[in-house]
């Protein structure tokens, strides 16, 4: 479902409400657990953890303007200091994080790209898992939720490659 444009939020907005829009690094030395979900959507999902584990970090990147901006309305109404949001693009990630720093990658219904000339735009696609495997400390987990059977496919075969999977559950 396609978000509804907010005509008032805008970039000035958004740095406003504390939003990280511009590539720069973040300090996450404070916290012993970090975690970092991709395409956060509205944040439900982010904000829930983040306000059940207040002595973590938590770390949500969306590219949307609109759908970020419902985000930070939730960190607003649940006042989360442990959540920062970033409006900005996946391939950016090791400009905002250290290498060695995340625990947990969420990646939550992510979109499938499901024509074949598109999959190399899949968070699951071999880029994007160089990435996550450089940020991820040694025993971190990448975690990914799917309802598109293709996706989650071709997905498993991409992290064969890649990481050790404990867990499948289809």
């Amino acid at each position: 479902m396609r978000q509804k444009k907010l005509k008032h939020v805008d970039i000035d907005l958004m740095n406003e409400l504390g939003v990280i829009t511009k590539v720069k690094h973040l300090d996450t030395s404070n916290y012993s657990v970090v975690n970092l979900e991709i395409g956060s959507g509205k944040g439900q999902f982010i904000t829930s953890l983040a306000n059940d584990n207040k002595d973590e970090l938590f770390i949500a990147l969306e590219r949307n303007i609109n759908v970020c901006y419902r985000i930070v309305e939730k960190k607003l109404e649940l006042k989360l200091d442990n959540l920062i949001v970033i409006l900005g693009d996946s391939e950016n990630l090791l400009e905002y994080l250290s290498e060695n720093t995340v625990n947990n990658i969420f990646l939550n219904f992510s979109d499938p790209w499901p024509k074949a000339r598109h999959h190399k735009r899949r968070l699951t696609y071999q880029p994007f898992l160089n990435i996550y495997k450089k940020l991820l400390v040694s025993d971190g987990i990448l975690q990914l939720r799917t309802d598109h059977l293709d996706l989650f496919n071709d997905s498993l075969e991409y992290f064969e490659n890649n990481f050790n999977i404990f867990d499948v559950n289809r």
